[in-house]
């Protein structure tokens, strides 16, 4: 079957590949009847059917036909049974994307036909607001157009990085995971709020927008983490007793060994560890 250059096949639907869906949808790059999203779950098609107007389906052989990008939005753990019923459908002229953690794109291609470009994402999950980040790599087949067209779809979850797929684990331990480094951290800043006397609402919403100017500054006026702390502290003064303690603690190297394990526990699931 000819390819379709508008149509693009999210296989897997979940959290991640619903923000995709809304994200090409909401931006206007696509139309409802040029994207098909697979469910195992016939109520979940159903749901993707009424909410977002695509061509929704619990076939994953159906949704690739024809497509030139296809998805793979699963988890690690359905990638086999996926790429069972769809392997020798997808052709070379086919972009695969893949965002299923963990796995290299030499394990996909063994799965597919000859010289079909896989592209591995990493995007994390301030992607289902669209205020994501992922790391994009090229498999063995993946040219630049490939990598430009996978880039351009994974743009409406957020920012886009390009490395090389040895450098992914590390993507993964430290923006994969980080969301939850961010969460612990606003967790205990509203804790220490409470403990001050403040009202919990209230903490919470010091701690999270200040959390999120921060970031916006550090984004948008391009500051160095260095400079915008330094900024902040002045001699003698509140932040540099707090600095203090956070450095008394080993705060700093507890962060770096956190993200190494992180690291090496990523490296255990790419290799089929549990």
């Amino acid at each position: 079957m000819a390819v379709d250059e508008r149509k693009i096949a999210i296989l897997g639907a979940g959290r991640i590949g619903e923000a995709l869906l809304s994200g090409l949808l909401s931006s206007g790059w696509r139309k409802p009847e040029e994207i098909a999203a697979t469910s195992r779950r016939p109520e979940r098609v159903e749901q993707l059917r009424e909410r977002f107007g695509v061509a929704a389906t619990t076939s994953n052989p159906e949704a690739v036909s024809g497509a030139a990008v296809v998805v793979i939005s699963v988890k690690p753990q359905d990638l086999d049974e996926l790429l069972g019923e769809i392997g020798g459908l997808i052709a070379a002229d086919q972009t695969v994307l893949t965002i299923a953690a963990a796995i290299p794109t030499a394990t996909i291609e063994r799965q597919l036909g000859t010289g079909v470009p896989v592209v591995r994402a990493m995007p994390n999950t301030p992607s289902t607001v669209h205020e994501g980040i992922a790391g994009l790599a090229p498999g063995a087949h993946a040219e630049e157009e490939h990598l430009a067209l996978a880039e351009e779809v994974l743009s409406h979850l957020g920012a886009v990085v390009r490395v090389p797929e040895s450098m992914m684990d590390a993507v993964t331990a430290v923006s994969g995971s980080g969301p939850a480094y961010f969460a612990l951290l606003a967790e205990a800043m509203i804790e220490a709020g409470i403990l001050l006397g403040l009202p919990r609402e209230t903490s919470t919403q010091l701690v999270v927008q200040t959390m999120l100017g921060t970031a916006k500054q550090l984004r948008d006026d391009k500051m160095h983490p260095v400079e915008l702390r330094e900024m902040v502290t002045s001699p003698g003064g509140t932040t540099i007793a707090a600095i203090h303690e956070l450095e008394q603690a080993g705060v700093r190297a507890a962060f770096l060994n956190a993200i190494q394990a992180a690291m090496r526990r990523a490296k255990e699931l790419a290799a089929g560890e549990q």
